[in-house]
């Protein structure tokens, strides 16, 4: 089996090394390992709960800053509109203030930690701060205003109405934040959430070091461990043992798990590591908790929970406002698309409507986010009663079950433009690895056994088009190295993103389509 060697994302050289290394093991065991573990009752039971999304601190904290920032630029300008009433001449200088202003208060609020979780549940205290760094952000205006010599073209009267509402404003708008946050911590909302790997005495330890910092925004969802209960027993600090480590993956498939947080020694190695093989292919954040370990590294590779230190192993990709922006990215440039593109589908529609008789959409189960089967649209390009819903034949050059006319639309691509609907629908991307269906093979092995890491592919959303596509890997795959260049540029994608690689897929896609010669 080949292996597909994982972009670097950390920073211990020794411990990369190791992983890849220890991605050795023969086509039989890999095969059992990729075989979905049966998650007992309980184990399903407690996923079930755990399906709704979440909102995580750093996007809430995120929405405060921007809340904070709009309200504060509405109040002064209602005011300037109200009792200065500027011509036109004098409003882009206004606006230039206001919004000025505004961001001076969010950077100095930010300065004074009036971003964090425990100060924003603690508004009382933190009150002064807050007042301090909007007359701060005052002090700094007129102090512009005065080496500009302009302060006396302004309204003493705005300025000072915009400060006195502004300050209202802030302080009523932190009370009611403070009784949001609790409210979300209680029910959910607002929580990471996390699985404890490794029982015994370590855990129980690590469980009462999280549970005992103030204002802890982790929830604890269970224990995985492949030791029996006379090393690590069913129930630890509290919590169940909900099965082993393959069980584990099932179970992050089916709740929306945050992190996973590995309770082992540094110096159980090699378990660390046959548990990383296993588990990094999971849309998760995966730690080290590094409280009991006597090693240190660079500062930067830790996180914290509260005071507890975390050696940073794993990031999950694209995630927080990462996501948003990559959410709006796709939204937009698919309304582009559709309104460009409406006659091209049409033609499209009409034409498969026309020469053969069936539907025009055809509908494949694929794999999405997180291995999740979703239903991706295609202009139908063979004959009704010749699909493959499964495609396990691939299709081939010449293959007879392809219409005239879906040989066209494939060779062109016109047959996955429907999929814009599946972007807009939210289970697809416009950028990113291409989704396979779900019993699709190459010389009868499915990808899976044929690319170690395979699914490391589903951490993110699958994409219309992709990196590997506009480097020419489109296509019947054919052959294990196609599928295995596939999934090394898929990974590389998934470890290089920004929103300038999607713009540049994005507009290399139409040039590249022009390269047809493995497109049947």
């Amino acid at each position: 089996m080949n292996q597909i060697d994982r972009p670097e994302t950390f920073d211990t050289e020794a411990l990369r090394e190791k992983v890849s290394k220890i991605a050795t093991a023969n086509r039989e065991e890999k095969r059992a390992q990729k075989a979905p573990a049966a998650l007992n009752p309980l184990a399903r039971q407690i996923a079930a709960q755990f399906q709704a999304d979440t909102y995580s601190p750093a996007m809430m904290i995120g929405l405060i800053r921007l809340l904070d920032f709009c309200a504060l630029f509405a109040i002064g300008y209602a005011i300037n509109t109200q009792y200065v009433g500027p011509s036109l001449e004098d409003l882009p200088v206004y606006l230039a203030i206001l919004a000025g202003g505004s961001a001076l208060a969010v950077i100095g609020m930010q300065i004074a930690d009036g971003y964090q979780i425990p100060t924003l549940r603690a508004w009382l205290r933190m009150t002064p701060r807050i007042l301090g760094a909007w007359a701060a952000t005052f002090g700094a205006i007129a102090l512009i205003l005065f080496f500009l010599k302009s302060g006396h073209l302004y309204s003493r009267v705005w300025v000072g109405g915009w400060f006195l509402a502004g300050a209202i404003f802030l302080v009523a708008e932190r009370a009611f934040i403070a009784y949001s946050i609790r409210h979300w911590s209680r029910n959910g909302t607002m929580e990471r959430r996390a699985v404890i790997i490794g029982g015994g005495a370590p855990a129980r330890d690590l469980i009462r070091a999280i549970e005992h910092q103030p204002d802890n925004d982790i929830r604890i969802c269970g224990i995985f461990d492949d030791r029996d209960e006379r090393r690590s027993p069913n129930v630890i600090a509290g919590y169940p043992k909900l099965g082993t480590v393959d069980e584990l993956v099932e179970f992050a498939r089916m709740a929306r798990i945050d992190m996973l947080i590995f309770s082992l020694p540094l110096t159980a190695e090699d378990r660390i590591l046959a548990l990383l093989k296993k588990l990094w292919v999971l849309p998760a954040d995966i730690r080290l908790a590094a409280h009991a370990n006597n090693l240190r590294f660079r500062p930067r590779s830790y996180s914290h929970v509260g005071q507890v230190p975390m050696l940073d192993i794993f990031d999950k990709p694209i995630a927080d406002w990462d996501s948003v922006a990559k959410r709006c990215f796709d939204i937009f440039f698919s309304i582009v698309a559709l309104a460009l593109l409406w006659p091209v589908m049409l033609a499209a529609a009409v034409a498969v409507k026309l020469t053969s008789p069936g539907p025009i959409i055809f509908k494949q189960k694929r794999h999405g986010f997180n291995n999740e089967v979703i239903d991706v649209y295609k202009f139908r390009s063979m004959y009704t009663h010749l699909t493959d819903p499964t495609a396990r034949n691939a299709v081939t050059k010449g293959d007879p079950r392809v219409t005239p006319v879906g040989r066209f639309l494939r060779k062109s691509s016109i047959d996955e433009l429907p999929q814009i609907f599946n972007v807009l629908k939210g289970e697809l991307s416009l950028v990113g690895p291409r989704p396979h269906a779900v019993l699709a093979q190459t010389q009868d092995r499915a990808f899976a056994d044929v690319v170690d890491g395979y699914f490391a592919r589903h951490r993110v959303k699958p994409g219309v088009t992709g990196w590997a596509q506009v480097n020419g890997w489109r296509g019947e795959i054919d052959s294990d190295e196609k599928i295995r260049l596939r999934t090394a540029f898929d990974l590389y994608y998934i470890e290089n993103w920004s929103l300038l690689f999607d713009l540049k897929i994005l507009f290399l896609t139409p040039i590249r389509l022009f390269n047809t010669e493995n497109a049947y």
